[in-house]
Parts: C-alpha cells; sequence; structure tokens
C-alpha cells in the first residue's frame, strides 16, 4: 500500500514540480489526471536549452548555460513521519527520447538505450521536437549495484508548442484555470484514496474495519454470550443454582 505522487522537472531549473498524492494505492496504481508545464528557451541549431539564472543570490546579473533538454520524472511514496520513499524514476532527452507503447504490458525496460532485446534491433527513439505530440507508457525503474529493475510504469502524454501557441491557447498546471486543451477531470481514485487523520469515519470503515473486522466480530459474539450466561443465572430460582452445584 502506497501513498504515490509524482516529480517533474527540466535539468537546470530549479524549481520542481509536483502532483497531488494518490492514498492508499492498494495495487500500486496511482491517478492524478495532473499538467506540468515547463516553459523552455531552445535553440534548434544547438539542440540545447538556454538556462539564465543566478549563481548566487548576491549576483547582480544572471549567469547563461547552455544545457541539453533533459526532463525527468520521479515517482515518491509519500510518508508523513519520515523521509519520503523513491519508488522509481524516468530521465529523457526529448531530442532523443524512446518511443512510448500503446498498452501497459508491452511496457518494459526494452524500450530505453542498451536495453536492447537479444538478436533484436535498436531501441527506437524519436525526437519531441521533431513529433510535437507523444502519447503512451514509459518505464520506471531504480538503480541497484549499477543495474536497471523495472519498479513501475508511467502513462503521460507530452506535448511542445511554440510561445505564440501557448498565448494563443494558455493552459494552467495541475487542473488549474485556464483548465483547457484538454481539460482535465479530477482522477477517478477508489473510495479507499484519503489521508486517514482527515476522515475519521472512512478510516473506521476503510482500515480499522477491513484489517480488525474479524477481531471486532468475536469480541462482539464473546460479550453476547457473557451477557446471555449473566441474564441466564439470574433468571433461574435460586434453588435450580443450588442444585446445578451441588450446593
Amino acid at each position: 500500500m502506497s501513498d504515490i505522487y509524482v516529480k517533474g522537472w527540466v535539468r537546470g531549473i530549479d524549481e520542481k514540480q509536483e502532483t497531488d498524492v494518490h492514498y492508499r494505492s492498494l495495487d500500486g496504481e496511482g491517478n492524478f489526471n495532473w499538467r506540468f508545464v515547463f516553459p523552455l528557451d531552445y535553440i534548434p541549431a544547438e539542440q540545447c536549452l538556454v538556462v539564465k539564472k543566478k549563481e548566487h543570490f548576491w549576483n547582480l546579473d544572471e549567469t547563461e548555460k547552455k544545457l541539453p533538454p533533459v526532463v525527468t520524472f520521479q515517482v515518491w511514496d509519500n510518508d508523513k513521519f519520515n523521509p519520503d520513499d523513491f519508488l522509481g524514476a524516468l530521465e529523457m532527452n526529448l531530442e532523443s527520447m524512446p518511443q512510448p507503447v500503446r498498452a501497459s504490458e508491452k511496457c518494459s525496460l526494452d524500450q530505453l538505450p542498451n536495453f536492447q532485446r537479444a538478436g533484436g534491433s535498436d531501441v527506437k527513439m524519436v525526437s519531441l521536437f521533431e513529433q510535437k505530440r507523444l502519447k503512451g507508457f514509459w518505464p520506471v525503474y531504480d538503480e541497484v549495484g549499477g543495474v536497471r529493475q523495472l519498479t513501475g510504469k508511467v502513462e503521460m502524454e507530452m506535448e511542445l508548442v511554440s510561445s505564440a501557441e501557448a498565448t494563443e491557447r494558455p493552459v494552467g498546471r495541475a487542473r488549474d484555470e485556464p483548465n483547457q486543451h484538454p481539460k482535465l477531470d479530477p482522477p477517478n481514485r477508489p473510495d479507499t484514496s484519503f489521508l486517514w487523520f482527515t476522515s475519521p469515519w472512512k478510516t473506521c470503515k476503510f482500515i480499522v474495519w477491513r484489517r480488525f473486522r474479524w477481531y471486532f466480530i468475536g469480541a462482539i459474539i464473546l460479550i453476547l454470550i457473557i451477557i446471555f450466561l449473566i441474564l441466564f443465572f439470574y433468571a433461574i430460582p435460586g434453588t435450580a443454582v443450588k442444585k446445578m452445584f451441588g450446593a
């Protein structure tokens, strides 16, 4: 059971964006319907981003850097009382990124460079700057001892628009207004997805009752038996009690 959320950012840009938390995912699936918006200053001839920022807060002028257009997504397990647990990541260069697949069951590490099938062809790479829009599944992985391990799959749609198109068709982050192109509805999450201390009734129904219901049922039956015995011995005549116990 995990409380899943996703982080996303562009290399060289300090600002990181996060989804809300899909609480109490029982099967490891998180639903978000969340929009990340990353403004980019891109030079096509050099295939790089121009990032301007101050190296230190006391600097008056910004330093200009040219960096590859790399975007990173990370999946985390939210923890209120301990550091969040890292579940996996996906890092892609938008100039040469893995081709997504349409079906979840076909999503695997074979989509990534250096993870070709034995005897198969090279991994197909595509450019978002040429395709403009990509949609499908990509693998999320963690590295243990230098070896990648598949830890999840992410389904998303990526779209690249010019500054003129962004002005003509503005969109908000997450599901904020203007929520359009496309309109994002709240995610369809199960009733068990909630923060436990904000809803006492749901906590009792979906957490306490589901986990301890047989203990409650057994305790109720035991209490009823004890009450029945007390009433039984209280109701029968005193002489019958004496005969029963040989008094």
